[in-house]
């Protein structure tokens, strides 16, 4: 596996990202509040716009409310043009207790115009210490430079996390997840886009039901599948337990335990240093493996063909099978092939 595919998703990524940081600065919000005092929480909700909150602030807690209509940034409103039409909003920025509190939601209106609708985002900026629960319906949701609990859930946008840490839960139903230098304990799932995760360390459960998954460098214990993809990683220490149902596996500079399967594709696992155990499961596929062959295991390799070195080996060779002690035994290693060949060092 070559790091380069990795550069390469990122180069191709980052003019998109620029582009919108730079069409976000140019935005001016409609409204802006800033509390000040001891707050740790932030609860956030919108029905049809993105959230984003960032931490690093020394204190007190800044909140911006932005509002564009359809087809925006092309369709443009004036400022009394807005206020006409959040009439049809209920809108709340305040604080309750110690949580700074920013809601909009359509009032109930069975003759209310669609053309009329506008999206509501919000930007909240608060100290690193800060737990956030946010909801929306309709856009992406963006946490950065934060420590603590963080909830969050989008139904139509994309999760994007870059230097946070703590007990993180996020769920978007059709968007991508990306994770940047984020740590402790990280459960996300997205039901239908691809998974980025980068420079990250901890508990990480990662899920997508539709698209494909992209891990580099992390560290701790990695679960992450997809039900419809490909499985990608470069430089992952300590267990990483992985599968899709509809796609290749290609994982490179792995120390440390992995499982990792496939139902539709071929495989190439790469192991640099040997955990506690190696089970590797492909389906039509061949399967490639390269590893150390210097440790104690116990070998069951199985396949359509099975070809790898072997040398202070007890056991049974044949041609479909491998099975046995090598090196007097000790490590658990499985790898089998459906219909495939089982290629070891090879």
């Amino acid at each position: 596996m070559k790091r380069s595919r990795f550069l390469l998703t990122t180069l191709f990524a980052l003019p998109f990202a620029l582009c919108c940081v730079a069409q976000d600065r140019d935005e001016t919000p409609y409204d802006t509040k800033t509390f000040s005092g001891n707050y740790s929480n932030v609860r956030v909700e919108t029905s049809g716009g993105s959230i984003a909150v960032e931490g690093g602030q020394s204190g007190g807690v800044k909140v911006e409310m932005y509002v564009r209509p359809n087809n925006w940034p092309s369709n443009k409103l004036s400022k009394e043009e807005i206020a006409d039409r959040l009439q049809e909003y209920d809108i709340n920025i305040s604080t309750e207790g110690n949580t700074v509190i920013a809601t909009a939601k359509r009032k109930r209106n069975e003759d209310r115009d669609w053309k009329r609708s506008v999206s509501i985002a919000f930007k909240v900026y608060t100290p690193r210490n800060f737990a956030t629960d946010l909801r929306t319906s309709g856009g992406s949701i963006r946490l950065k430079n934060l420590n603590g609990n963080q909830n969050f859930a989008t139904s139509g946008g994309s999760l994007h996390l870059e230097e946070v840490e703590g007990g993180i839960r996020g769920r978007t139903s059709g968007g991508s997840v990306h994770l940047d230098r984020c740590r402790k304990d990280i459960d996300v799932a997205t039901s239908g886009g691809s998974i980025h995760a980068r420079d990250s360390e901890g508990n990480l459960d990662l899920r997508t039901s539709g698209g494909s998954v992209e891990l580099n460098n992390l560290r701790g214990k990695i679960n992450a599948h997809t039900s419809g993809g490909s499985v990608r990683g470069d430089g992952i220490q300590g267990e990483l337990v992985t599968g899709t149902s509809g796609g290749s596996v290609r994982i490179a500079g792995v120390s440390g335990s992995i499982e990792a399967h496939t139902s539709g594709g071929g495989m190439d696992v790469e192991i640099t240093k040997l955990g506690e155990y190696v089970r590797i499961s492909g389906g039509p596929g061949s399967v490639h493996v390269r590893m150390p062959l210097d440790k104690g295991m116990d070998l069951d390799i199985s396949g359509n063909r099975v070809d790898m070195p072997l040398s202070k080996f007890d056991g049974n060779v044949e041609k479909d099978r491998v099975r046995g002690r090598l090196n007097g035994g000790g490590i658990p290693v499985r790898i089998s092939a459906g219909s495939g060949s089982v290629y070891v060092n090879r």
